[in-house]
């Protein structure tokens, strides 16, 4: 036997995964499939895909048939799956799991992802599954229950590569190739003191370029960046952009290391933020349109909308008091909304972004004056183009060049207002200890709504006499 056929036997390859784009015409031969109870032709097809693409196939599909596919899963590729589904599936595949094949799906998952699932389950199932688990393993999902999951001991994960500082490189090698076996991510190793305190990290590209025989202490960083389990994912989040980091150690207050967080796992919590803040922004919360019933998350929005109704009857009372203008230019009328819709979306483009770059520390709260200057120097372009084009739009119209003066001077000045509040509020909002995610909205539709349209009127109203 040649030397690479024996090294083939030895090691055998492991089968690489397949992208696919997840189509009609694919769903339609999975559903076919669950049709017909193919479990071979259903499982030759999944079990090389990435678990996010074979999440995906199942969340197109009804929960019924999501659950008969995932049944016919390998344990460790449902549990990769499991953790990929929408909340909907997820939840649904909980409630129908049996005990043991839930306890073998947990069992394959690092410690963090192993406390979300279990979190989700009723108390007395919880219990069940963590009897059932090792008991090493128990403990460690029993203490990440303990944390809040906003915060970074709600993050973190307890397996955690470390080493002594007398320790020599090459047997920290020999740890890491332990280590590597069964834990994804490996980028670095955290050195620890006797009493278990973070005294220092080493890359792992570093112990490839020193001699064996070097001491870990000689080679260990020890400034390390590092947070205590209190810290919320936002400023987690903030780490990680700042630093360019990829793995985070995580602490007690007597800088005892307990876990550590990723970079996937920040990926998540700047997706989640993302999706909350615009949920909040608009009034809205994606895990309540998921979870809840229609009569929940009309209960959950009506606050919203009658506020806008508030904000909309001052509007309102706004146009009554310029009865006499839009009689005498009834033409006013049909540009009042393109002046409230235009400067009202430049403002709340301009709350995205500074309530966006607040969560991710883009934008710093003490360095007001940058973010604010940056927005209205963009806000000003915009205002110029849109406010030309709609004047040019309204003196054709109305066929005097005044009029297109008075609404392309309106749009302009709505639109750098609009701007201006978009940046202003989520700013003011974050200093004074407000959520900048919930306020800005409300403020940006009072002001396009209200201010605008009292511009538009009152300048129209002023140029009357050339019309």
């Amino acid at each position: 036997m040649s030397t690479e056929e024996l090294h083939t036997k030895e090691e055998p390859l492991i089968p690489a995964k397949e992208q696919i784009e997840v189509d009609d015409e694919l769903m339609q031969d999975i559903n076919e499939l669950v049709k017909s109870k193919s479990d071979y032709l259903l499982l030759n097809i999944i079990q090389d895909l990435y678990a996010q693409d074979i999440a995906h196939i199942l969340n197109r599909l009804d929960v019924e048939e999501a659950g008969y596919v995932f049944g016919i899963l390998p344990s460790d590729l449902a549990s990769e799956t499991l953790l990929e589904l929408d909340d909907v599936h997820r939840e649904h595949l909980l409630k129908i799991l049996e005990q043991p094949r839930l306890q073998e799906i947990v069992g394959e998952m690092a410690s963090d992802d192993a406390a979300d699932i279990v979190a989700e389950l009723p108390e007395a199932q919880q219990e069940e599954v963590l009897e059932q688990m090792d008991v090493q393993d128990s403990s460690q999902v029993e203490e990440l229950l303990h944390y809040d999951e906003h915060t970074a001991g709600g993050l973190m994960a307890k397996e955690v590569l470390v080493v002594s500082p007398n320790d020599t490189i090459k047997k920290a090698i020999r740890q890491v190739r332990q280590f590597a076996k069964d834990h994804k991510n490996v980028f670095n190793t955290f050195v620890v003191d006797e009493q278990g305190l973070l005294v220092g990290s080493v890359p792992l590209q570093d112990l490839l370029i020193y001699t064996p025989n070097k001491r870990i202490r000689k080679i260990m960083q020890t400034d390390v960046i590092s947070v205590t389990t209190d810290v919320d994912q936002e400023e987690v989040a903030k780490i990680f952009s700042k630093y360019d980091i990829v793995a985070l150690p995580v602490t007690d207050t007597a800088g005892k290391l307990l876990g550590r967080i990723t970079v996937d796992d920040i990926v998540d919590v700047l997706e989640e933020e993302h999706e909350e803040d615009i949920s909040r922004m608009v009034g809205s919360d994606t895990v309540a349109m998921e979870r809840r019933s229609p009569a929940q998350i009309a209960f959950l929005r009506l606050p919203w909308v009658l506020a806008t109704l508030l904000i909309e009857l001052g509007a309102g009372i706004v146009i009554h008091q310029f009865d006499q203008t839009l009689s005498t230019v009834i033409l006013l009328a049909s540009f009042m909304p393109i002046i409230s819709a235009i400067s009202g979306n430049t403002g709340l483009q301009s709350a995205a972004i500074i309530v966006r770059g607040l969560a991710t520390g883009q934008v710093d709260i003490h360095n007001w004056i940058h973010p604010i200057r940056r927005q209205m120097e963009t806000t000003v372009i915009i205002a110029a183009v849109t406010g030309s084009a709609i004047g040019i739009v309204g003196a054709v119209w109305h066929g005097t060049p005044v009029f297109g003066v008075v609404v392309g001077f309106s749009m302009f000045i709505s639109v750098n207002i609009s701007g201006f509040v978009g940046t202003i509020v989520p700013l003011t909002s974050k200093r004074i200890g407000f959520d900048p995610a919930i306020t800005a909205g409300p403020f940006e539709t009072a002001f396009q709504d209200v201010v605008g349209i009292t511009i538009f009127l009152s300048i129209a109203t002023l140029l009357l006499r050339w019309l």
